[in-house]
């Protein structure tokens, strides 16, 4: 089974040579690219969010599979959603999912379940895929849709990522997710940092409660959190920041933006 594309020409350039060209303008040369555990990355239209995203993946060095977890935006299928396509395709072409890794992920699992639904229609998964496949057109993914906000399965089962990570030392994880929604530019990075501080501190369980006890709205806590738990059972020693923006800086609006943080976790 093969995904096809659902936000292409709305999120990102809808052809091959258009996609090509914003994703050459949006990852800044590195020389020295780093072997990561996790990568933090927005997900809005390219053209608010894909500047910050291309400097986080401008300085990870791309592994054979990735890991990609993101946000159920639209509540289909399982809460922890392995997706159970053979291949996703964008503009770029086809890019194959690693097929013996969600084997193992789900071989034994308490908390994921394959599942094609959840992904469907996605955009959180889908706009990361794009900079995959131009930094390693090799690359196998394994999406992952994340719909539970129960802390303690969020931190179950990123350990059993984390398991897997030990295993299997050519994989990466990205979690999907942007930062406060819809409020002044100024009580955003307010906000965001509190978030970032706990993600820049490898503390998922603060992260989860400070976005929880400071009403920050954002929608990828969960994937982050995961990822958070995961690397750390995996050996994680820091993380640092790439890239926060927002909105305003492309719309000029500073009454209404979304937040966008961009980071590593080695």
């Amino acid at each position: 089974m093969i995904r096809r594309p659902a936000v292409a020409g709305a999120f990102y350039p809808g052809t091959k040579a258009s996609l090509e060209k914003e994703l050459e303008q949006l990852i800044p040369p590195s020389p020295a690219k780093k072997k990561v555990l996790g990568l933090i990355s927005p997900h809005a239209g390219y053209i608010y969010s894909g500047a910050c995203a291309g400097k986080g993946f401008s300085l990870v060095e791309i592994p054979d599979t990735v890991i990609i977890l993101g946000v159920n935006h639209r509540g289909y299928g399982h809460p922890l959603a392995v997706d159970s396509n053979e291949f996703w395709n964008t503009p770029l072409g086809d890019v194959a999912l690693d097929g013996e890794l969600r084997r193992e992920l789900l071989t034994g699992s308490e908390y994921f379940a394959a599942d094609s639904l959840a992904s469907q229609s996605e955009h959180s998964l889908e706009v990361q895929v794009p900079f995959i496949q131009y930094l390693k057109p090799t690359a196998r993914i394994l999406p992952i849709t994340i719909a539970s906000h129960d802390l303690a399965v969020l931190a179950a089962a990123g350990e059993e990522i984390g398991h897997l990570l030990k295993d299997h030392p050519s994989v990466m994880m990205i979690a999907s997710t942007d930062m406060s929604h819809y409020i002044d530019a100024q009580s955003a990075e307010k906000k965001d940092r509190q978030a970032i501080a706990r993600i820049l501190g490898l503390d998922p369980r603060g992260l989860f409660t400070t976005v929880l006890e400071q009403h920050i709205t954002m929608c990828g806590v969960a994937p982050t959190v995961m990822l958070l738990t995961a690397a750390i059972e995996a050996g994680a020693t820091r993380a640092e920041e790439a890239c926060y923006t927002h909105s305003g800086v492309t719309s000029g609006d500073y009454d209404q933006v979304v937040g966008y943080f961009s980071g590593l976790v080695y």
